[in-house]
């Protein structure tokens, strides 16, 4: 398991943050951590999400006969 201190906003303080096992499989790199104190569960985002390289859609305009 993979361990590291956060704040966590349950406990209000820094405290122990451990990975539970993980049922995807992603080890010790598993991005869900539980705080020892209270059990809050956290979710860290390891990578940042690029915006879509396609153009917005635009809608199609309509007149009036």
């Amino acid at each position: 398991m993979s361990a590291r201190e956060l704040p966590c906003d349950t406990c209000e303080g820094v405290v122990l943050f451990e990975a539970p096992p993980c049922g995807d499989g992603h080890g010790v790199d598993c991005p869900e951590l539980i705080c020892t104190g209270c059990g809050t569960a956290i979710l860290i985002a390891p990578h940042a999400l690029r915006p879509s390289r396609r153009p917005a859609r635009r809608a199609a305009h309509r007149h009036a006969a």
